[in-house]
């Protein structure tokens, strides 16, 4: 897209307001950013001003409107091939007999390319114009997960997944092979040159990687100035094993801090454990969590309190965990934290205030970014940013949202949030180029 502007409701969130919605509102976007948001009152200037005509204008009828594209902080997309499924078990078990031998069977390019297709495919439709992907050991099926990210134009973080330790004989590396094809894939990746896509640095677990590996990741991570993603107190078992393997740390936090894992880069995911040392721990260091509700609830790993998170500074954002968590969708992962929040508010004193819709719109969007160290790419509406953007249309014929006159745009918005899906996406921006 050259350049074109959008006409109608825009809908995004500030660093001092969680929702804001913009009625009668222009939008104008060149070369892949945005050149100027403002009253429509300001039409004809702006025509001007980005050398368009009235037919480059799109204007957005009521129950249309424009909001950032969602942002997933966590989700594997090696585990897509069986999204919907193997939720009986908790978590170190359903990795042993889940997860571990489906992701071996990357190694055959072929079944991992089909899966891959289909797994960017879907969270493209879905909305999700970032997503932060775990991929597997396998450095020739991650650089193709890259190839299918690229070729579907969206922005992505990839890392190729780190395992030499405490992993079952057909699914593991040593240290050496991890270094090696580690700084191989990441070479690939930055020889591309493209600004949408960045290799992630990506320890799988603190037990999955032996003390020397962590702390080659934790140099390999400087040396590029890379980010970081890992898992961190997802359930109780893993805390104590977590303990049990490092009796020198302090903490669980402390595993990674000792190999300069927790960084303003690193984002972690779950943290539904962690101590308030911790916490203060990740603000002074910059980390962000990803908060992944449908799976601490899928896998019943817990509850994570992310009020608690919010009001001790620490950077926070929304993750699908596919396939821990069921739902590709982000929508889902929003109102799951809300129900999350909302629950945990039961047993709480009465001044505590649960997640609304409008922070939980925050976390998915500018929380997102942030938490990824995106916040000066995407994440908003703010002039300069560049144009990552959904235009959803709550009126499509047959949908899942039933739209009345008493309707505030306050309401379409809200139930877009709460009832909407794929069918009301009809467009999908990534730095200006429409994707979907």
């Amino acid at each position: 897209m050259a350049a074109k502007i959008f006409y109608g409701t825009l809908c995004h969130s500030t660093a001092d307001d969680p929702m804001v919605i913009l009625e009668d509102h222009i939008l104008g976007v060149k070369n892949g950013k945005i050149q100027l948001v403002k009253d429509s009152s300001y039409l004809d200037e702006a025509l001007s001003e980005l050398g368009l005509q009235e037919n480059d204008v799109k204007y957005l009828k009521k129950g249309k409107f424009l909001m950032p594209g969602l942002i997933d902080t966590h989700i594997h997309a090696s585990q897509y091939v069986y999204t919907g499924t193997a939720m009986e078990l908790h978590l170190l078990d359903w990795l042993k007999n889940y997860t571990y031998p489906i992701e071996a069977n990357f190694e055959d390019l072929k079944f991992a390319e089909d899966v891959y297709q289909k797994a960017v495919k879907r969270v493209l439709k879905n909305g999700t114009t970032t997503a932060c992907y775990f991929a597997t050991i396998h450095v020739d099926a991650t650089l193709k997960l890259c190839d299918i990210v690229e070729n579907a134009g969206q922005r992505a973080y990839i890392g190729k997944v780190n395992m030499d330790a405490y992993s079952p004989h057909y699914y593991v590396e040593t240290t050496q092979e991890s270094k090696e094809e580690t700084e191989k894939f990441v070479t690939k990746i930055l020889k591309k040159n493209n600004p949408l896509i960045k290799p992630v640095i990506t320890p799988r677990f603190a037990p999955n990687c032996t003390l020397e590996l962590s702390k080659y990741l934790g140099h390999l991570a400087k040396q590029y100035d890379l980010p970081i993603q890992s898992h961190i107190s997802e359930t109780t078992d893993e805390v104590e094993w977590v303990k049990e393997l490092f009796p020198g740390s302090k903490h669980y936090a402390d595993v990674y801090d000792q190999c300069n894992l927790l960084t303003d880069k690193t984002v972690m995911a779950h943290g539904v454990y962690l101590s308030d040392e911790e916490l203060k721990l990740f603000k002074s260091t910059g980390t962000g969590i990803s908060h992944c509700p449908n799976s601490n609830l899928s896998l019943r790993s817990g509850m994570m309190d992310a009020r608690r998170v919010l009001d001790m500074g620490v950077k926070l954002g929304l993750g699908t965990d596919v396939s821990g968590g069921y739902h590709p969708s982000m929508l889902d992962a929003i109102r799951t934290a809300v129900q999350v929040s909302n629950v945990i508010s039961l047993d709480m004193h009465t001044d505590y205030k649960s997640l609304s819709h409008r922070e939980a719109f925050k976390l998915a969007t500018l929380g997102g970014s942030e938490v990824l160290g995106l916040s000066d790419k995407t994440g908003n509406f703010e002039v300069g940013k560049e144009f990552d953007a959904l235009l959803v249309d709550t009126t499509v014929v047959e949908g899942p949202v039933d739209i009345f006159k008493r309707d505030s745009t306050d309401d379409i918005i809200q139930k877009f949030l709460f009832l909407g899906d794929d069918r009301n996406i009809q467009e999908v921006y990534v730095a200006g180029k429409q994707v979907l």
